[in-house]
């Protein structure tokens, strides 16, 4: 089957052209009609949002806002613990250690058995002086009767005068005989008392420095062991006289005021820790340390569980004076300058000032300021980096790290991540 061929003539193809452009004109400008109005609707839904004029919404930054109180002036101070009580034990009887009766690194009770030396030489000795007690007592007696025979014959003239005063010096002799036997005694149950070696006082006793069959006491006292007491313990401090006389002059012209419950301290150990129980300040030194310029103060610690040992390195926390109207800023809110330390205060209109301030010391990782700061302004703490010469700011409450924003507790569980189209 043959096909058939339509051949369109140009001039009927550009009259046909022709025809179609008056509609497709009008079609095109209403397109483009609406793409301005689409895009003029989103720059005007932009413009409404955004701030006033179209330009940068302020920099966020965390502030805290101030709010006065009284705050103790809390010092923390270098310091090293130290038994309340330490006592050597020594050998003051001389002899063979037989036996040791305690296990060492344990607690021990005043009067307690420690260590046992041979009694024998002892014992031997002992009864020596008995007997020469009792010897000296027969001749006492022996020189008595012959005074009450001599007293009636000098009456009856029978003896000379002389050898009455014999007989009254010989019994007074045989009584100072008898006085010192008897002190020979008491000498030799001392030196028998002291083959038991008992603790001087209660407390925690060390290792044994001898060990049995040690010859002790031969010539001098032999140090048997250490008994040191523990509970309670002495704590040893210094502190610059600089800063204790300005704290004083401070509280004398009422700048400041003496702390609730002055003379307490507390003892924090290297980790960090406080030590549960709260120490008393026992007295300061009257002499200034003229090397290092340093006065030594001394605390007494309770230490019931006995967990603080002698020696040990630890700070000390003393509460030595009060500020009434202070407050307690984040130590990244100071700026600490030759020239002073200062702080960045928002003002109500976003404005950002710097002030001068006072400090006092730090405690618990915050600054004291004493002065120049008034109640409710705000204290920039971060964002610092965000500041543009003159532009306001937009103060936010400030978080401290690891502190569950408002509204957003760190236990709250974790919200959904929304579905991707």
């Amino acid at each position: 089957m043959a096909s058939t061929l339509f051949t369109l003539h140009p001039r009927a193809g550009l009259a046909a052209s022709r025809r179609r452009l008056p509609l497709a004109l009008p079609t095109m400008a209403l397109g483009a009609a609406l793409l301005l109005s689409a895009c003029g609707g989103q720059q005007e839904g932009q413009g409404a949002g955004g701030p006033p004029g179209g330009g940068m919404p302020p920099a966020e930054v965390g502030v805290v806002t101030v709010e006065p109180g009284a705050l103790p002036l809390v010092t923390e101070l270098p310091g090293r613990l130290e038994a309340s009580r330490v006592a050597q034990v020594r050998a003051r009887a001389s002899g063979i250690l037989q036996t040791r009766l305690f296990r060492e690194g344990s607690d021990v009770r005043a009067g307690q058995p420690l260590f046992r030396i041979d009694p024998a030489p002892l014992d031997a000795a002992l009864a020596s002086a008995r007997a020469q007690q009792a010897r000296a007592e027969a001749q006492l007696a022996q020189a008595r009767a012959l005074l009450a025979r001599y007293t009636p014959l000098l009456e009856d003239r029978a003896i000379s005068r002389q050898d009455f005063e014999n007989a009254q010096i010989a019994v007074q002799q045989a009584a100072a005989d008898v006085a010192l036997t008897q002190a020979a005694v008491q000498t030799a149950a001392i030196q028998r008392a002291y083959a038991d070696v008992t603790s001087p006082i209660s407390g925690r006793i060390g290792r044994a420095l001898v060990t049995e069959g040690a010859l002790v006491g031969q010539g001098d006292a032999t140090a048997l062991a250490v008994v040191q007491q523990i509970d309670p313990l002495f704590v040893n401090f210094t502190q610059p006289a600089t800063e204790a006389l300005r704290l004083a002059r401070a509280v004398e012209a009422g700048q400041l005021a003496n702390a609730r419950g002055a003379g307490e301290v507390e003892v924090v150990l290297d980790d960090g820790t406080v030590h549960p129980q709260k120490g008393k300040l026992l007295f300061s030194d009257l002499t200034v340390d003229t090397t290092s310029g340093q006065v030594t103060l001394r605390a007494e610690v309770p230490n019931p569980s006995g967990r603080l040992l002698p020696g040990l390195y630890v700070r000390v926390r003393l509460a030595q004076a009060e500020a009434s109207n202070a407050v307690a800023l984040p130590q990244q809110a100071v700026m600490r300058t030759p020239q002073g330390d200062h702080v960045m205060v928002v003002a109500a209109d976003g404005q950002v000032s710097q002030r001068t301030v006072q400090l006092g010391n730090q405690q618990g990782g915050r600054w004291v300021v004493l002065s120049g700061l008034e109640a409710g302004e705000q204290v920039m703490v971060d964002g610092f980096q965000k500041l543009r010469g003159n532009a306001p700011v937009k103060p936010v409450p400030w978080q401290a790290p690891g502190t569950p924003a408002a509204g957003s507790p760190a236990n709250a569980p974790a919200q959904p991540a929304a579905a991707t189209r």
